[in-house]
């Protein structure tokens, strides 16, 4: 089962990596982290973490490795990153949030259009988390580098 989240969320990225005009040296790269981040995300599910926590966890990393492969590669992390978070977008709760509030089922949508802000808020600070550290880092070894 694992192998087969593994094998389409590396194509979904992979694709949207084609549509967003990645570069096509990059396109196996943007598959990969998209892979990545999906496996750690659905492994955290599968051992009952919340969708929140697990969509956090993996966009931080997610981020971390587009961090290193941009530098790896001297390209933008955006090239990586994008393509790569795809797989943890909330599309189908945004969906069914939207088909509630039109068959007037308010509270449902009310409760799943939450959940779906929650996970977008996740991947946005996952996303900015890993550039904070990145850059708490970065500051750290130019201290370090002017004391010697």
């Amino acid at each position: 089962m694992l192998i087969e989240h593994a094998i389409a969320s590396f194509f979904a990225s992979a694709a949207f990596g084609i549509i967003f005009q990645a570069p096509r040296n990059t396109l196996i790269k943007c598959g990969l982290v998209g892979m990545i981040g999906w496996i750690i995300y659905i492994s955290l599910v599968w051992e009952e973490v919340d969708s929140v926590p697990a969509t956090l966890i993996a966009s931080f990393v997610i981020a971390m490795v587009s961090q290193m492969l941009a530098r790896i590669y001297k390209t933008p992390m955006i090239i990586f990153s994008v393509p790569g978070i795809i797989p943890l977008v909330p599309g189908s709760l945004a969906y069914d949030a939207m088909r509630s509030f039109v068959q007037n089922d308010y509270s449902v949508a009310i409760s799943i259009a939450a959940k779906a802000f929650m996970i977008s808020g996740a991947i946005a600070f996952g996303l900015v988390f890993s550039e904070v550290l990145n850059q708490i880092i970065k500051k750290m070894r130019q201290t370090k580098a002017q004391l010697r």
